[in-house]
């Protein structure tokens, strides 16, 4: 709980969350932390804009799951919006209407191409939640669709947590102090200026300096190109940050909250606790190597086998003495839970031996495993679709299946790492065995991640499979 209702008002808690629904920014990001009253924050601001029928608002989420998970936007909203009287529909996708006409909508953009599907729209207030979730160039293009004939001026709302790693972290570094990782307290709130030219960001503390730092030249024919002042190429942003002891209403319903967050390894209490920026896993933090299971032989209770391969093509050279490798995990699902991996095949060579390997493992894991599901990436962009097509083909006869990466591979590897970290992986003792470890080890810092996410991508594809199958029981039980 994030708002007081009194008298059917609601009204933000006083603090940064007051000053978020306040901000005059083109865009205000807001958060930095867990607990802060975020998710609340981006659903109230909006609502003093639904008496006006042309109003219309989309919040996103990265993954449609996360906008109807338990306590996640759907069910926030649905304790605040119809205390205005909005109706609830879910189709064609999850929204409320308001008395006057005007719409509040949810929606996912899992991959950058899905911005594709908005092209033509015109949308005056854009919110995001959990920004670091989405990539810049989702976030830019949409900021081409931010724009209004409502006569409500454009805006844009964000919340999000931190990660070093991340473009949201580049894009609020003036924000934050770069050598503690903690937000400059003095700066939450201040506006900034820049104008995007092309992947170049130019900033200023005002639209002049801004416009001064463009030049005449290309100002001129930027103004004249889109029939715009120059005021009008400049947008404002400010980042406004929180924590839990922003929050006391949080904090009333729910004290063992903060403790719960005490209760977070290192890395993620110090980011949703006390919103550090700059603090990262390191190596042997994630995928530990003391903490699997070393078997000498193949457990007989193994439910399902997948076959994860992270791709590339390309053999050492003096220009490029160490590319990044094609790397192929064998993983299973065993009835007690646990996962059980078997086999990790590397190589590095052109495309053509890359073909060849991924087909002689198909064999002999077939011969071996006999169902196993074979996972191939496929990369953004039409050649990315083309290859993937391809290796469909070259692999006929075979369970393949073909996964579109998205998301940061920090965020893919979590629900591994969990497991990973809980004892819960047996690693077959064999050849491979050290050269395995010792990269799972030393991810995210070493030079290459190549094996990770392919283990990574085994186990949730394989997570996803037995799912269904617990599911497909119980129904035929």
């Amino acid at each position: 709980m994030a708002w007081a209702v009194v008298a059917n008002t609601i009204r933000p808690q006083p603090g940064p969350q007051e000053r978020f629904l306040s901000s005059p920014a083109d865009i205000t990001i807001y958060g930095g932390a867990a607990g802060g009253g975020k998710t609340y924050g981006l659903l109230m601001d909006p609502l003093r804009y639904v008496r006006n029928p042309a109003f219309g608002a989309v919040t996103f989420r990265r993954l449609s799951t996360q906008i109807t998970s338990e306590g996640g936007l759907w069910d926030t909203s649905r304790t605040l919006y119809p205390l205005l009287a909005a109706r609830p529909s879910s189709q064609p996708r999850h929204h409320w209407k308001f008395p006057s006409g005007a719409k509040m909508s949810f929606a996912h953009l899992q991959y950058d191409a899905d911005v594709l599907g908005w092209q033509g729209a015109q949308i005056p207030y854009i919110g995001w939640d959990e920004l670091t979730h989405f990539s810049e160039y989702q976030f830019f293009y949409m900021l081409s669709r931010n724009r209004s004939v409502s006569g409500i001026r454009p805006c844009m709302r964000a919340t999000c947590n931190p990660d070093a790693d991340s473009w949201v972290a580049r894009l609020l570094a003036w924000w934050i102090d770069q050598t503690t990782g903690f937000p400059i307290p003095e700066r939450s709130g201040v506006l900034r200026f820049f104008s995007r030219l092309g992947d170049r960001m130019i900033w200023g503390s005002s639209k002049a300096e801004v416009i001064a730092r463009i030049g005449a030249p290309r100002l001129d024919a930027m103004t004249r190109e889109l029939g715009v002042a120059a005021d009008d190429l400049v947008k404002s942003i400010t980042f406004i940050p929180s924590k839990l002891s922003d929050n006391p209403a949080l904090l009333v319903k729910d004290p063992t909250y903060g403790a719960n967050l005490m209760a977070l390894p290192r890395v993620e209490r110090e980011r949703l606790l006390d919103g550090n920026w700059k603090v990262r896993r390191a190596a042997g933090m994630i995928f530990p190597r003391n903490a699997v299971n070393i078997i000498d032989a193949l457990p007989s209770d193994v439910l399902a086998w997948v076959r994860r391969w992270d791709l590339a093509a390309s053999k050492p050279t003096e220009e490029a003495p160490d590319p990044d490798w094609t790397a192929g995990v064998l993983m299973g699902r065993r009835e007690n839970g646990r996962s059980v991996v078997a086999d990790c095949t590397t190589l590095r060579d052109i495309a053509t031996q890359v073909r060849t390997t991924l087909l002689t493992t198909a064999r002999q894991d077939k011969a071996r495993h006999r169902n196993v599901t074979i996972v191939v990436p496929q990369d953004p962009g039409q050649a990315g679709k083309a290859q993937a097509q391809s290796l469909v083909t070259l692999l006929a006869g075979f369970k393949v299946k073909i996964e579109r990466e998205s998301g940061h591979k920090l965020v893919r590897a979590e629900p591994f790492s969990a497991q990973w970290q809980a004892g819960n992986v047996d690693v077959l003792a064999g050849p491979w065995t050290d050269a395995f470890l010792t990269e799972m080890d030393g991810f995210p810092s070493a030079a290459h991640d190549d094996i990770p996410d392919a283990a990574a991508g085994a186990f949730n594809e394989l997570a996803g499979s037995i799912t269904a199958l617990e599911r497909a029981r119980a129904l035929a039980s």
